[in-house]
């Protein structure tokens, strides 16, 4: 479904990934690991097209690489950014609707707003709230759900957990398992390495812009440079 093929990216002139090979399958779940500036917030926002690359991302069978943003986001793209990024002065029904914005006359937003509230109960109860005044776990499943809305082929999702009390992390990482038991392919870039694994399919392990490691969950859950290194022992 995904494929990046010898994938570098770029920040002026700082190269950011190195011929990153990663390829991801409809329905998977893929945990993206490795410790900060390991390259895994580089490889979602160039399968996103936020950054300059060179190398290959194929998606659904069509070669990408030169695609708009918005473009990507039309072909089943959706992009749940580190740091959450909602719109604090929209309420949350507003900033729901801006993931949708892209497919409105399609006539099936409301049922998958009404499907983003029975995910995330306390969203509905909020509706009405400025984003500014959630609490960090409900501005994260705000971000969810309004990648959601773009009703995507695939979910990037970046850090999900970040800033949470472990409860909360929980609590999101237990939604996104849902989500993904729905039928919905998930790539997922994430430091707190037992929660990614926890609803990961497979995952690849960055160092310095590098895959270094592949395998299954389970695989690496057990390898012992992936325990020493982000599990502990």
């Amino acid at each position: 479904m995904l494929q990046c093929e010898n994938l570098c990216a770029y920040y002026k002139d700082v190269t950011a990934l190195h011929k990153v090979n990663v390829s991801v399958e409809r329905g998977e779940a893929i945990a993206l690991i490795g410790v900060n500036g390991a390259g895994k917030t580089s490889l979602l926002k160039s399968i996103s097209g936020v950054l300059p690359i060179s190398g290959r991302v194929r998606f659904d069978g069509e070669d990408i690489t030169r695609s708009s943003v918005e473009s990507r986001v039309r072909a089943g793209i959706a992009h749940v950014p580190e740091g959450r990024k909602i719109f604090p002065g929209l309420t949350v029904k507003e900033n729901l609707f801006v993931g949708a914005h892209i497919r409105r006359q399609d006539g099936q937003v409301q049922a998958d707003l009404d499907r983003v509230y029975a995910l995330f109960p306390r969203l509905k109860e909020r509706s009405g709230q400025l984003g500014w005044s959630l609490s960090g776990g409900e501005q994260q499943m705000l971000a969810i759900g309004r990648g959601l809305m773009a009703r995507p082929k695939v979910l990037l999702l970046d850090e999900p957990s970040l800033g949470l009390a472990p409860r909360l992390a929980e609590e999101v990482y237990a939604r996104i398992s849902d989500i993904h038991g729905d039928g919905l392919t998930v790539l997922l870039v994430e430091q707190n390495t037992i929660l990614a694994l926890s609803v990961a399919t497979r995952g690849y392990v960055l160092e310095n812009g590098e895959v270094v490691l592949q395998g299954s969950a389970s695989q690496l859950k057990s390898d012992d440079r992936v325990r020493e290194a982000y599990l502990g022992r």
